[in-house]
C-alpha cells in the first residue's frame, strides 16, 4: 500500500521570515490581496507589521478583520464577499488557526462557487479547483494550519465544529516567523503550544501512523517539550523558534495521517462554550492518553523519552504509559493551563450532547482504538 504525503510549495521558518512575503506575492504576480485576521492583532499591532511590508513594495491590499477565536460559517461568508468586493486575487491570512482556517473557507468558495453554502465543505468536499493563492503568516506555534489540509469552522446555530478536509485548500506559501510570535502573550503562548503538542502525540498514535510521520512527530514533541517553558515564561527566542519549527513539523504530520478523539472531544467544547481551543486539547490530551494506552504499543515509550524523561528503556510498559502522561500533564501544569473541564466552565448536564457530538467528528475514525458513546461520555466525566 502507498501512503500519500501531500504539503505546501514554499516555506519560510526562522526569524524574520516574513519579510519573504512581498518577495513572494510579486514574483508571483498578484495585484491585490485580501488581509484575513483579527482585531486583536490589529489592536496589537503585529498586523502592521506585515501590511508595512506591503505598503513598502507598493503592493495594494485590503482588510477583513472580523475573524472569531472559534471561526464562524458567518466568517467565512463574509471573508467571501470581502474577497469580492475588494477584488483581490490572493489571500494573506495573518494569525493562528483562526485566521487560516477563515482564509482556507473563503480561498476554496471563491475558486469552487459550488460550495457557497459553507457547510457542504464538512469532510472529504469533491472540490475541482484548488483554493485561492493564498501566502500565509503564522504567529502562534500551534495550530500549523499554514501547512495543514484541514481547516475547522464552526455551525453557531447547531452549537457544533465541522472539520473539512482538503488537499486543495493548503496555502501555497507559508512565513513562520518566531519573531512575530514573541508578542504573543503567555496564555496564548501556552495553550497553542499545547494544540501543537497535542498534535504531535495524537499524530503520532493515529490508526493512520507510519514511519515518516513519526520521524516528524517524534521530532516535535522533544522540540516542544523542550522549548514551551521557556517560549511561555521567559520569551526566550531560541525556545520561540524551536516551537515555531516544532508545530510546523508536526503540521506535515498530522495534516496527513490524521488525529484522534482529543480533537474531537476538543472541537465540541469549543463549539458549545467557545473554549480556546488549545486550552480545550491540553485540558483532555492526559485522559485520553490513559484511554488508548492499550492500543498505542510501545509508542509511550517513545513519547516518553522525547518529553525528557529518564531510564524509559528499563521501564516496564506499565511504567513508560504512566510517564508519557505524566510528563504531559506537568507540563501543562507548568505552563498554567487548567487542569479540568470544571476550570474552564464545562456543565455535567451538558456531556451527553457533547459526547455525541464528538463521536461523529471527523478525527474520531482517526483514535487508534474505535470509542463509544459510553467511552467518550466517561473521559467527559472522568476530566470534569
Amino acid at each position: 500500500m502507498a501512503n500519500r504525503m501531500i504539503l505546501n510549495e514554499t516555506s519560510y521558518l526562522g526569524a524574520g521570515a516574513v519579510q519573504n512575503l512581498p518577495v513572494e506575492i510579486k514574483a508571483r504576480g498578484f495585484k491585490k490581496a485580501l488581509i484575513v485576521t483579527d482585531k486583536g492583532l490589529m489592536d496589537c499591532g503585529v498586523a502592521k507589521k506585515v501590511t508595512d511590508l506591503l505598503d513598502k513594495e507598493g503592493i495594494a491590499y485590503a482588510i477583513y478583520d472580523q475573524v472569531k477565536a472559534n471561526p464562524t460559517v458567518k466568517n467565512v461568508q463574509d471573508g467571501v464577499a470581502a474577497y469580492k468586493a475588494a477584488n483581490a486575487d490572493c489571500l494573506v491570512p495573518i494569525g493562528g488557526g483562526s485566521s487560516m482556517d477563515t482564509a482556507k473557507g473563503i480561498g476554496i468558495i471563491i475558486n469552487n462557487p459550488e460550495f457557497a453554502d459553507v457547510v457542504s465543505l464538512e469532510g472529504v468536499a469533491p472540490t475541482k479547483n484548488k483554493c485561492v493563492p493564498t501566502f500565509a503568516v503564522a504567529t502562534t506555534a500551534g495550530t500549523a494550519a499554514e501547512v495543514t489540509i484541514n481547516y475547522v469552522i464552526t455551525d453557531v446555530e447547531k452549537r457544533r465544529k465541522f472539520v473539512c478536509v482538503d488537499p486543495h485548500d493548503i496555502p501555497d506559501v507559508a512565513l513562520v516567523d518566531s519573531e512575530l510570535m514573541s508578542s504573543m502573550p503567555k496564555s496564548i503562548t501556552a495553550s497553542t503550544g499545547m494544540d501543537a503538542l497535542t498534535h504531535a502525540i495524537e499524530g503520532y498514535i493515529t490508526a493512520g501512523a507510519w514511519e515518516l510521520p513519526d520521524c516528524l512527530n517524534y521530532k516535535s514533541i522533544e522540540m516542544i517539550a523542550r522549548s514551551l517553558r521557556k517560549a511561555t515564561h521567559e520569551n526566550d527566542p531560541k525556545a520561540r523558534e524551536e516551537m515555531a519549527i516544532g508545530q510546523y513539523a508536526t503540521g506535515m504530520a498530522f495534516s496527513n495521517v490524521g488525529l484522534g478523539i482529543v480533537h474531537s472531544m476538543a472541537h465540541a467544547l469549543g463549539a458549545f462554550y467557545d473554549t480556546p481551543h488549545g486550552v480545550a486539547n491540553a485540558v483532555l490530551l492526559p485522559f485520553v492518553m490513559k484511554y488508548n494506552a492499550d492500543a498505542t504499543g510501545e509508542k509511550y515509550r517513545d513519547i516518553a523519552k522525547a518529553m525528557g524523561v529518564e531510564g524509559t528503556d528499563a521501564m516496564s510498559q506499565e511504567e513508560y504509559r504512566k510517564a508519557a502522561i505524566d510528563a504531559v500533564i506537568q507540563l501543562s501544569k507548568d505552563v498554567e493551563i487548567p487542569q479540568t473541564l470544571g476550570e474552564i466552565g464545562v456543565k455535567e448536564e451538558d456531556i451527553q450532547k457533547l459526547a455525541e457530538t464528538a463521536l461523529v467528528d471527523a478525527c474520531t475514525p482517526g483514535n487508534p482504538k474505535e470509542p463509544t458513546l459510553e467511552d467518550i461520555i466517561a473521559i467527559y466525566k472522568e476530566a470534569m
